[in-house]
């Protein structure tokens, strides 16, 4: 790998931008994608592997590359240590997210009640500023109180985060949308909070609503084809 690469190798990372080292096989020739200049089915290789995570050899246009995917990490990113949180953090810990817990209460965000889950008792708003979502960055508000909820929300609409969920029944969603609307964001914006989180399979358990909150996360992820949310 030559210099120039591994800098823009080193900055990308450092970004947190998704970047995939293409490598010609056998000649070695060498190239990050995306990129403008690269054929438009090495690109297309490119955004599949990263998407797919998972790094390997691709026939494009009769020519081998190794595509070696570089992602940033996955990362979740639950605001309010409630009862659901509790449940939805092994399951998106068991599939790949580094999880976070904001809650200003510590009584709620505790290491008791979150063992091996990292904890942030900032305020949600504050939280979101230092963490800085990104394109691998879920966000989920837990907490039904707009003074926290609503911060973070604010802070993650205005961010690259993939997914963006919170809690509430459909009544409660079009309350948060018109608070969120004097706050400034417009339709398109609110149109990427997935509210009321999760799947619809009539759950009703903690284990279930996190069940249900995972698996639209990894749908999400993954461009699986959901029905849109539509508030009362």
């Amino acid at each position: 790998m030559n210099q120039e690469i591994l800098a823009a190798l080193e900055q990308a990372r450092a970004a947190k931008r998704p970047v995939v080292l293409a490598t010609a096989l056998p000649g070695g020739e060498q190239r990050l994608l995306p990129d403008p200049q690269a054929p438009a089915a090495l690109n297309e290789a490119a955004e599949a592997v990263l998407q797919s995570d998972e790094s390997g050899t691709h026939k494009i246009d009769g020519q081998d590359w190794f595509l070696h995917a570089y992602n940033p990490p996955l990362r979740l990113i639950v605001v309010g240590a409630v009862h659901i949180a509790q449940a939805l953090a092994p399951f998106a810990t068991q599939c790949g997210f580094a999880v976070t817990v904001v809650d200003p209460r510590r009584s709620f965000a505790s290491d008791e009640r979150f063992p091996n889950v990292a904890i942030s008792n900032e305020w949600p708003d504050e939280a979101m500023e230092a963490f800085a979502p990104d394109s691998r960055t879920a966000v989920v508000t837990l907490t039904h109180d707009p003074k926290l909820d609503d911060p973070a929300l604010d802070r993650a609409l205005k961010s690259n985060a993939f997914y963006i969920g919170a809690l509430g029944s459909r009544r409660t969603h079009a309350a948060r949308l018109k608070r969120l609307r004097e706050l400034g964001h417009g339709e398109e914006a609110l149109a990427r909070i997935r509210g009321p989180v999760g799947l619809n399979i009539e759950a009703v358990t903690a284990p279930e609503i996190g069940l249900s909150v995972i698996a639209e996360i990894v749908a999400v992820r993954r461009n699986a084809p959901l029905p849109p949310k539509t508030p009362a």
